[in-house]
């Protein structure tokens, strides 16, 4: 089925680092949205070169792929150490796609946060990880992290989208 090979495809990409070919794949009004981020258009596209360029030891496997002329998931799970404090995470994601016109229009990843939070951050992960104040710290650091990203990557600075 088409959109399977689109989830393919796009974590084959990821798995080589290759954000051009993963953010091809996306509709220039798409969404995505994960324990960490919400975005949309060319905000995906930014976080998925930055997270390419800086997954120096990435390791990616997918499995469990699904999908129908509309909708479509996938199992995933990225190993790679977390730049903030060195430490090594494994993390187990669950991924949701919409599909329109042959682009994905909407991407969900569900992932674990406590389990995510004791892996990359340690102690405090594992005493504060259930709780709001440290999933609204990190997610503000992901968003500055993006927001200086996009202002040192003019291509990702507009709405439009040029070839």
């Amino acid at each position: 089925m088409y959109n399977e090979e689109i989830i393919s495809e796009f974590y084959s990409a990821f798995s080589k680092r290759d954000y051009k070919t993963m953010n091809s794949f996306y509709a220039e009004e798409a969404t995505f949205r994960d324990e960490v981020f919400e975005l949309k258009g060319l905000q995906i596209q930014a976080m998925w070169h930055m997270l390419c360029q800086n997954g120096k030891d990435l390791e990616l496997i997918f499995t469990d792929i699904k999908a129908n002329d509309g909708k479509g998931s996938a199992y995933w799970e990225a190993t790679y150490t977390f730049s903030a404090t060195k430490r090594k995470v494994v993390n187990k994601i669950n991924a949701r796609f919409v599909f329109k016109e042959g682009k994905i229009i909407e991407h969900v990843d569900s992932f674990n946060f406590w389990d995510w939070s004791k892996q990359a951050l340690g102690i405090p992960g594992l005493l504060l990880g259930w709780s709001g104040f440290l999933k609204n710290k990190v997610q503000h650091q992901a968003a500055k992290s993006l927001n200086a990203f996009i202002s040192s990557h003019p291509e990702y600075q507009s709405n439009s989208r040029e070839g």
